[in-house]
């Protein structure tokens, strides 16, 4: 047919095994990758990784807004209870706080006296009891306060609704 010489040289032995490693270089990654998409439990475990951080990442925004909400309402209401008192102890007349001043005072040293009395004066097995009352009221003060604000609010109702 053709008798021209061929102007390419075919490849040496060297030159092919370059090219076949090559190849099955390309080849590996190339199964690798369609392998790391046939793996479901693979994707999963990233999906479920790459959620899990961003989760934490919004977790952590919201906190952290949280908390400068807090802290702009904690000194925007700290600011309105220094007004108040300030206010108040500008309008109360000097007269006057020294009366409750002194009328402090005196509620305090009272007071003190009545329960050192009332200490020297209760036998000891009403002391116990007395004890263990006020232990249990504090194991309880949640309870105890809403039970005494409850009948707080019926003893004002039922004064309101005899002066009625």
């Amino acid at each position: 047919m053709n008798s021209e010489p061929h102007n390419e040289s075919a490849p040496t032995p060297d030159e092919l095994r370059r090219q076949v490693e090559h190849t099955r270089e390309e080849l590996g990654q190339t199964v690798e990758a369609l392998a790391a998409k046939a793996d479901v439990k693979a994707q999963a475990r990233e999906k479920t990784a790459a959620v899990k951080e961003q989760a934490r990442e919004k977790t952590a925004a919201v906190k952290e807004q949280a908390a400068e909400k807090a802290a702009l309402v904690t000194g925007q209401i700290r600011e309105k209870v220094e007004h108040a008192a300030h206010v108040v102890r500008d309008k109360t007349p000097a007269p006057v706080a020294e009366k409750a001043s002194h009328a402090g005072g005196q509620l305090r040293a009272a007071t003190a006296h009545a329960g050192q009395l009332a200490s020297e004066k209760t036998p000891d097995p009403v002391r116990e009891r007395a004890g263990q009352a006020a232990a249990a009221a504090r194991a309880n003060r949640t309870r105890l306060l809403a039970a005494g604000a409850v009948l707080l609010v019926f003893l004002l109702v039922r004064r309101s609704r005899a002066r009625a």
